[in-house]
């Protein structure tokens, strides 16, 4: 189970804690570096070995070398001599979609590639950076991030509100924990999803062995995680993939990519969860030659979030807000449109 990073100094020589991570009851022997690797993100080997080798990583409050074999219950930490860089916000100037925009909140269109907080690897370039250079005081939300009341992942592109005030953070906040909100994604997925519409329904958490993904737990885990509940319904079908508009009713971390990789249909493209391999069609050169074409078209997970609607904090009004699908996405699904006619005229 993880923890949020502290940024707070625990005691430790003015050491500030950035990891801190207790092994489960289920963990075998592991070297403390592998154990690490599994957890923290974009970190490399190397990386952290040098941090143990510097005497920044501990065991149950000791330091420890990097061939220490973690053991169930441990807790293990990286402490470092500066505050996590994500506590240290630095305003840039980087240019925003804005949609909407009033006294209490504003509405953003995030392009792809952009994170939404700063985090290990990606502590610039991202939209709170670019927030709090555009707008003084925001409010801070339950994780001390500035404006945020909602994400999207780095590569999924689409709509998000941002609150500039401290009653519109709690209001916006209460309406998403209270799922009155409403989210609806476009996703192109592999596979023909046979059925028109349905609703997937899964407690999503971190995968144990891969802690870079997320899953549905099922059978005898099926109380792990977080209820997650995500409604689907079927746009276009063409050929070996599937163009669906996805509704959020949840919103955990990777739900849609998680939920539809569940149902057998992952992601276009999303290499996280296997979506840039070919899952389905032939085993024709020329067709490896078309998706890879694809994929070079729209090298990103093919996800969305295309419709925003909330309750305005102030005004009590419905507001909904919807998004132009971005030019890769088009292209994408016009490349498989073409496809699947050529093969309709085929047989």
């Amino acid at each position: 189970m993880t923890q949020e990073p502290t940024g707070i100094d625990n005691g430790n020589d003015d050491l500030y804690e950035h990891y801190a991570f207790t092994a489960s009851k289920g963990q075998d022997p592991l070297r403390v570096d592998k154990f690490l690797m599994n957890f923290i993100e974009n970190a490399t080997r190397n990386k952290i070995q040098q941090a143990a080798r510097d005497g920044s990583v501990f065991v149950n409050g000791e330091p420890v070398k990097q061939n220490y074999k973690v053991k169930a219950g441990d807790e293990v930490k990286v402490l470092l001599s500066h505050p996590p860089y994500e506590f240290l916000l630095t305003p840039e100037n980087i240019a925003l979609d804005i949609v909407y925009e009033d006294e209490a909140l504003l509405v953003v269109n995030k392009p792809a590639g952009m994170v939404v907080h700063p985090g290990h690897g990606n502590y610039s370039g991202t939209l709170i950076n670019a927030l709090v250079h555009h707008f003084d005081n925001l409010p801070n939300n339950s994780s001390e991030r500035p404006g945020l009341v909602h994400r999207i992942d780095k590569d999924t592109s689409g709509l998000l509100v941002v609150a500039k005030t401290e009653q519109a953070m709690a209001h916006l906040s209460n309406q998403f924990f209270h799922k009155t909100s409403e989210r609806k994604y476009i996703a192109l997925v592999w596979g023909n999803v046979e059925e028109d519409q349905g609703t997937i329904e899964g407690n999503i958490g971190r995968h144990p062995k891969n802690r870079l993904q997320n899953m549905v737990f099922e059978g005898d885990d099926s109380e792990k995680g977080k209820p997650a509940i995500t409604h689907f319904k079927v746009l276009e079908r063409l050929g070996y993939v599937t163009l669906v508009e996805c509704q959020l009713e949840t919103g955990r971390t990777h739900q849609i990519r998680v939920h539809m990789k569940h149902i057998g249909h992952t992601l276009f493209n999303d290499e996280r969860y296997g979506g840039e391999r070919i899952l389905k069609g032939t085993s024709f050169t020329k067709y490896k030659q078309f998706v890879d074409n694809c994929f070079k078209v729209l090298p990103r997970q093919a996800l969305h979030a295309k419709t925003l609607g909330f309750e305005h904090p102030v005004t009590k009004k419905w507001m909904s807000f919807d998004s132009e699908v971005p030019q890769d996405i088009k292209d994408c699904v016009e490349r498989w449109r073409k496809y699947a006619k050529n093969q309709k005229e085929l047989l």
